[in-house]
C-alpha cells in the first residue's frame, strides 16, 4: 500500500505527522542546549521528557473521548496549534521545562486522533500497512528532527526556534487537507470524575483481551526505554566516546531511528494480525543489544549497535500498534484505545526517565544504568511473549 491519489487524506496525514514529529524532536535538543547554556544541573535535562509526558497521563480520560467525539482532523489542528504556542513561548525566554510541557499538552491531544483516524480513512486490510507508513514517517521525522535539532543547537538556538515554529505552523496548515470525518461517538458531557471512571472501565475492557494487554505492555516497554535512551546517550557519548558537542548524541539517536524505519518497513511487508507472534525473536534481542553498549568505545561500532536496536524495535512496535487499534475499534473506540495506550506508554516513559534522572542525580555509574535497563527490557518482553503465546488468532 502506498499513499497515493486513492487515499489523499492519508497522504496529508503522513506529511503533517512528519512535520509535527520533526519539530517535537528538534525542539527537544534545542531545549537541552538552552539548559546546558544556563549551566543547570545535569539531572535537569531529563526533566524535559518528564514535563512532556505528564500531560499524556493527566488528560488521558479526556483526550480519547474528545478525539472520538469530534472530527479527528479538527483535533489534529488543535494539537499542532498548541505545540506552536509552546514553541513561541520558548522564543520569549520562558522556562524550557514549562514550554516543552505545553508542547507535550498539544501532543497529548494530537496522539489519539493521529492513530485513531486510520480506522476511519483506511480499510481494515490496510491497517498494518497504514501503521507502517505512519510510524515510518514518524521515525524518519525523529531521525531528521534529532539531527537538525542537534546541529541547530550548535549553530543558533534562536534561529532554530524560529525555524521549528514555522514547521509547526506548516503541519497545522496541511492538516486542513484531511477529510473531516464523522465522529464515531457523540460528545459526552460528563463530570471529570465520571470521565475518570469511564477511563478505568475502558482499561478493564482492553485488559480482557490478551492481544490488547500484550500491545499495551509491549509498546510501553519500547517507548519507555527509547525515551530513557535518548537522554542516556547525552551522558554516554562524552563518558564513553569523549565527545562533548550537542550533535553526536543527536546523530546516534538518528541512527536508531534509521533502524526503526527499516524495521517498520519490514513489519509492514511481512507481519499480519494473524501471524503477530513472528515478532518475538527480534523483541528478545533488544535487551542484550542494550547490554553490548557497555563494551563499546568506538563511534562506528556504536552506530552499528544503534541501527540494530532500531531495527529490532521497529519490527516489534508496528504490529503491536495495529493490534491495539484493531482491538480498540471493535470495543471502546480506536481513539480512546490510543489514548489509553498513551497513558501506559507515557507512564512507562515517566518511570524510566524518572529512574534515569535519579540515577544521574545520585551519580550512579552509566554502565550500571545500562545494565539495569537491559535486564528490565528483556524481562518485560518475555512477559509480552507469554501473553502472545496464550492468545487466540486475531481476526
Amino acid at each position: 500500500m502506498q499513499p497515493s491519489h486513492k487515499y489523499p487524506s492519508f497522504t496529508a496525514l503522513i506529511f503533517a505527522q512528519f512535520l509535527s514529529a520533526l519539530a517535537d524532536n528538534a525542539i527537544l535538543f534545542i531545549a537541552i542546549a538552552i539548559l546546558k547554556n544556563q549551566q543547570t544541573a545535569a539531572w535537569h535535562i531529563p526533566l524535559l521528557q518528564i514535563m512532556f509526558v505528564v500531560p499524556f497521563i493527566l488528560f488521558v480520560p479526556f483526550v480519547g473521548l474528545y478525539a472520538d467525539s469530534h472530527p479527528k482532523r479538527d483535533v489534529l489542528i488543535l494539537g499542532n496549534s498548541i505545540k506552536l504556542i509552546g514553541a513561541i513561548l520558548l522564543l520569549t525566554n520562558l522556562s524550557p521545562l514549562f514550554s516543552y510541557g505545553i508542547i507535550g499538552f498539544g501532543a497529548a491531544i494530537y496522539a489519539p486522533a493521529k492513530y485513531g483516524i486510520l480506522t476511519e480513512l483506511m480499510p481494515n486490510s490496510k491497517l498494518i500497512s497504514a501503521n507502517s507508513w505512519l510510524e515510518s514517517s514518524t521515525i524518519i521525522a525523529i531521525l531528521a528532527g534529532v539531527i537538525i535539532g542537534g546541529h541547530l543547537a550548535d549553530w543558533s538556538v534562536h534561529l532554530g526556534l524560529f525555524i521549528i515554529a514555522g514547521v509547526y505552523a506548516s503541519a497545522t496548515i496541511i492538516n486542513l487537507a484531511i477529510s473531516r470525518t464523522t465522529p464515531r461517538y457523540p460528545l459526552q458531557k460528563t463530570l471529570a470524575i465520571v470521565a475518570i471512571k469511564n477511563c478505568f472501565k475502558s482499561i478493564l475492557i482492553l485488559f480482557k483481551s490478551a492481544p490488547a494487554r500484550a500491545s499495551l505492555l509491549g509498546t510501553s516497554i519500547f517507548w519507555g526505554t527509547g525515551s530513557a535512551m535518548r537522554f542516556l546517550l547525552v551522558a554516554w557519548v562524552p563518558f564513553t566516546l569523549g565527545i562533548h558537542n550537542n550533535h553526536t548524541a543527536a546523530d546516534l539517536n538518528g541512527v536508531i531511528a534509521i533502524g526503526i524505519i527499516l524495521g517498520a518497513i519490514l513489519a509492514g511487508r511481512t507481519i499480519k494480525l494473524t501471524n503477530i507472534k513472528k515478532i518475538m525473536p527480534l523483541g528478545f534481542a533488544i535487551g542484550p543489544l542494550l547490554l553490548v553498549m557497555i563494551f563499546l568505545h568506538n563511534l562506528m561500532a556504536a552506530g552499528f549497535i544503534m541501527i540494530l536496536l532500531g531495527l529490532c524495535g521497529g519490527i516489534w512496535v508496528i504490529p503491536l500498534n495495529a493490534v491495539l487499534q484493531h482491538e480498540g475499534f471493535r470495543t471502546i473506540g480506536s481513539g480512546y484505545a490510543v489514548a489509553i495506550q498513551s497513558l501506559f506508554e507515557n507512564t512507562s516513559m515517566l518511570i524510566m526517565v524518572g529512574l534515569y534522572t535519579l540515577a544521574i542525580k545520585f551519580s550512579i555509574p552509566i554502565n550500571f544504568i545500562i545494565t539495569y535497563f537491559g535486564f528490565l527490557v528483556f524481562l518485560g518482553i518475555y512477559w509480552v511473549g507469554y501473553l502472545l503465546k496464550t492468545q487466540n488468532r486475531i481476526n
